[in-house]
């Protein structure tokens, strides 16, 4: 089964949530139509798709998760960056 790490943001990238999900197309909808209005990408409107990584495993995919929440938000940046330097929603291409 695959499954995604992901980074979403808000409008002027100021925020930054990571996730991981089994369906990244159904997660980014929820956080889209702030399904959850109590979750913080909900009251951060964070929900922007910038970055994602695939995986054969749910349990690599949270282990690149927990990797990604203990650094900081340059390398979260970088990423970004590397992949999306626009910071364009990468939702919008899916």
């Amino acid at each position: 089964m695959k499954a995604w790490t992901y980074i979403t943001t808000n409008r002027n990238n100021t925020v930054l949530y990571t996730g991981v999900t089994s369906n990244i197309k159904s997660r980014i909808d929820a956080h889209k139509t702030k399904k959850y209005p109590n979750a913080f990408t909900a009251r951060y409107h964070a929900d922007k798709l910038v970055w994602f990584q695939e995986f054969d495993s749910i349990l690599d995919a949270r282990a690149r998760e927990k990797q990604l929440k203990a650094g900081n938000r340059a390398r979260k940046v970088k990423l970004i960056e590397e992949m999306n330097p626009g910071w364009e929603d990468l939702y919008e291409t899916w």
